[in-house]
């Protein structure tokens, strides 16, 4: 599957476009207007000294011809002509999602292979809206995909086992390492794990048991690990959550929901990757 169509260009989907295309693949970034897809330029300066940083075989001219290697458009039908695989990455709600892919069902050619990146939905509530269920499934990205490089594959009960093995395959071409997820999981293996302990973070922090930077240090001395839980809010960015949490059952994450949109999302401060988020990277 050489051709990919990405459909939504935020902090993961404009990093599968990257990843693929470093990768060889050719890419199509898909989003709803062309004065979104302009910001993707800056995107790629900022990912460059990422790769050039993190991975050895990075060179400045293979990651110019990954950009070369991208083209975008804001025409659903003309995104997906070509296509042999549509990665969805669109918002992370379920009727957003299922709206898209009745759209683009119209649109697809036959052969084309269709995969969320949901990160909590499971592909079993969005296969009938996709009008070929047996070629949908999920393949879900961690962020920062070329260093934190699992892509986890996840079907459902009419997912073509074929299909499922050739997902697969195309995340390892990506230098993905493809994780076979074979049972339906809300949050997959690596959500079900991250977003208790960080449900756990916000929850110390709307209650005011402490700060984030103090949350942060008691994890890292802790346990060793590099990053708090409020580091990697940032490397998630700011929307994730607060899409998340504004109409979750849970009060304490309808209060952090709010909390970030006042603090932070309004005034333009939506994580690491525009250069702030609880923490400063300008």
């Amino acid at each position: 599957m050489q051709n990919l169509t990405v459909l939504g260009t935020g902090v993961l989907g404009s990093q599968i476009i990257f990843q693929a295309a470093y990768s060889g693949k050719t890419v199509v970034a898909y989003d709803l207007n062309d004065e979104i897809l302009g910001a993707l330029p800056a995107r790629w300066e900022y990912l460059k000294p990422l790769y050039l940083r993190d991975l050895p075989d990075a060179t400045p001219e293979k990651l110019d011809a990954a950009v070369a290697r991208i083209r975008t458009s804001s025409d659903l039908a003309d995104a997906v002509k070509d296509a042999d695989i549509i990665i969805e990455a669109v918002p992370e709600r379920l009727d957003i999602k299922q709206q898209t892919w009745e759209q683009v069902a119209a649109l697809a050619p036959e052969k084309t292979i269709f995969c969320t990146n949901s990160s909590t939905l499971l592909p079993s509530d969005i296969a009938p809206f996709t009008g070929r269920p047996e070629k949908f499934l999920a393949l879900h990205f961690a962020n920062e995909v070329w260093a934190k490089n699992t892509g986890e594959v996840m079907g459902h009960a009419g997912t073509d086992p074929e299909v499922f093995e050739q997902v697969a395959q195309f995340a390892e071409e990506i230098g993905m390492v493809p994780i076979r997820i074979h049972k339906e999981q809300p949050g997959y293996v690596l959500n079900s794990l991250l977003v208790p302990f960080l449900n756990a973070a916000s929850g110390l922090l709307v209650r005011g048991v402490a700060t984030p930077e103090d949350i942060d240090r008691t994890w890292k001395i802790a346990t060793g690990a590099p990053m708090g839980p409020f580091e990697i809010y940032d490397v998630v960015g700011m929307m994730t959550p607060y899409t998340l949490g504004k109409d979750s059952d849970d009060p304490e994450q309808r209060e952090f929901a709010e909390y970030i949109k006042r603090e932070y999302i309004d005034k333009g401060y939506l994580g690491k990757g525009s250069g702030r988020g609880f923490y400063s990277y300008e």
